[in-house]
């Protein structure tokens, strides 16, 4: 939880304890840079987080973390927020005074949410390690005129974008289809794809050099170069190097 605001903090709180027992509050904060030392340190399923907070908003703080793998839910006074949480993927938003059906209801779709989502990344383990799969197969994907069928083959990244997220291909054509970048990566999981960092999906078929660096940078066949993440650079290089 994250709030400038000690009373604010401690009225969650006790609303969570008292009627949401799914949620275990690992961590609070009133300042944002101490909140980002904490997500790292605990690496949450989910933050409340305030929008306005002084010197460093809601919003700023979260470019401030490489990985957002956690849920948002925001928890502010003023509406015309809405949008840009919406914009960034947001689980949910609640406006101050929080009334405790609406943190309930929330909390209960929280709870579904994160079930199926482990359900979905253990199917996609088991067939990523019991099967071989071949990456001239086609994924499907909803554009503005209908369906685009894709081999997978011909993907060299995919680039997150609010959102939407932006399908790079062999033949240099870009394809942008509203679904985020989380769905992509657990779907090609067993096609040998990786991400590098929290905006990019990356072909390992299609990695031409790596550059050292504090992260390090790939390039690819088609000459992109793209920065890998300083926390993901030692997974990422023993996954190349065999």
């Amino acid at each position: 939880m994250i709030d400038d605001e000690l009373s604010s903090l401690q009225n969650l709180q006790q609303k969570l304890t008292e009627f949401c027992p799914d949620i275990a509050i690992a961590a609070s904060a009133q300042k944002p840079e101490d909140a980002i030392v904490l997500i790292k340190q605990h690496k949450p399923d989910v933050i409340f987080l305030d929008i306005e907070m002084p010197r460093m908003n809601g919003f700023r703080m979260l470019e401030e973390l490489e990985d957002t793998g956690f849920d948002i839910i925001f928890t502010t006074a003023y509406n015309h927020y809405a949008i840009d949480a919406i914009r960034i993927s947001a689980f949910d938003y609640l406006t101050k005074p929080i009334a405790i059906s609406d943190l309930q209801k929330t909390v209960e779709r929280l709870v579904k949410h994160r079930q199926l989502q482990t359900k979905d990344k253990l199917g996609v383990l088991k067939n990523a390690l019991g099967t071989s799969r071949s990456q001239d197969e086609k994924i499907a994907v909803a554009t503005g005129e209908g369906l685009e069928f894709i081999v997978i083959n011909t993907i060299l990244h995919i680039e997150a974008s609010s959102n939407y997220s932006k399908i790079y291909l062999q033949n240099g054509k870009t394809v942008v289809v509203t679904r985020l970048l989380k769905e992509f990566e657990d779907i090609l999981l067993p096609y040998r794809f990786y991400r590098i960092h929290n905006t990019h999906l990356i072909n390992l078929k299609h990695i031409e050099k790596y550059i050292r660096g504090e992260g390090g940078q790939v390039r690819l066949t088609n000459g992109t170069v793209l920065d890998v993440s300083r926390r993901k650079k030692e997974e990422f290089l023993k996954l190349i190097t065999g």
